[in-house]
């Protein structure tokens, strides 16, 4: 098979697995970065086909000791689209998802177009507002298993999301308590400070490693910074809440 027609049908493969909930084996095709960022465009390609709309950017591996241990030098990053908004204080029903883990993160609104290399200034101008979210991750791939090359390929495990409201552009999220909470009570507790040391650097990284790959944030666009704790298994019945300090916090329950 061409490397083409081959790389189009782990996209397929791995598509299907998302929009019919069903688990597949790890990948076994050795690939590297870039190619499994090849893979991503061909999966978000059939998305955008059925009629999704690209939303933004979410970021991952967010520690260089994490960065370390799955052997990789950069952060990751994955698609937002339409079909993974979750509306504050909404549901997210199980079924769609195989095996769906939440993280609580900060998240920027792009005010101004911003790719490859820029400085702290730059960035910060081109923020319209920041807010707490949280990211549903999801691995299409059975018992969670995999490599971080088959993890880009699935769109960095990226599957939902939720925003709160929106809070000024230069408000300080440097170092701001974060704890995520399932029925009122923390199961993760951190610090934004544990994204890359501060998650506008998060923002910095996202606009060079994107133009790599001939991507960049539109006005209008959300970025997910990353998570500041250990994903937390999702389970129906319960109610899931990020509480940031000096942000407005945002919810979702688990049906």
């Amino acid at each position: 098979m061409a490397l083409e027609a081959q790389l189009a049908a782990i996209a397929e493969r791995l598509d299907e697995a998302a929009v019919s909930a069903t688990a597949v084996d790890q990948l076994a095709e050795e690939i590297d970065v870039s190619t499994a960022y090849t893979i991503q465009k061909l999966s978000m390609a059939r998305r955008m086909a059925r009629g999704e709309r690209r939303l933004g950017i979410k970021m991952g591996v967010t520690s260089k000791a994490k960065m370390a241990q799955v052997g990789i030098s950069e952060m990751i990053w994955g698609v937002l689209t339409s079909n993974m908004l979750i509306s504050d204080g909404g549901n997210l029903n199980l079924s769609r998802f195989i095996h769906p883990r939440a993280e609580p993160e900060i998240a920027f609104l792009m005010g101004k177009p911003l790719s490859g290399a820029v400085t702290k200034l730059e960035a910060l101008d081109a923020i319209a507002g920041v807010a707490s979210a949280i990211e549903v991750i999801d691995s299409r791939f059975r018992n969670f298993k995999f490599r971080i090359t088959d993890v880009i390929a699935d769109n960095s495990s990226s599957s939902a999301f939720v925003v709160g409201p929106w809070s000024p552009p230069d408000t300080d999220v440097g170092n701001l308590a974060m704890a995520l909470e399932v029925n009122g009570q923390p199961v993760g507790t951190g610090s934004s400070a544990a994204i890359l040391g501060h998650p506008l650097y998060s923002l910095i990284e996202a606009a060079s490693i994107l133009a790599r790959y001939g991507e960049g944030l539109k006005p209008g666009d959300i970025l997910l910074s990353g998570s500041a704790t250990a994903a937390e298994p999702l389970r129906r019945g319960t109610s899931v809440r990020v509480v940031i300090e000096g942000l407005k916090g945002c919810s979702f329950a688990v049906v």
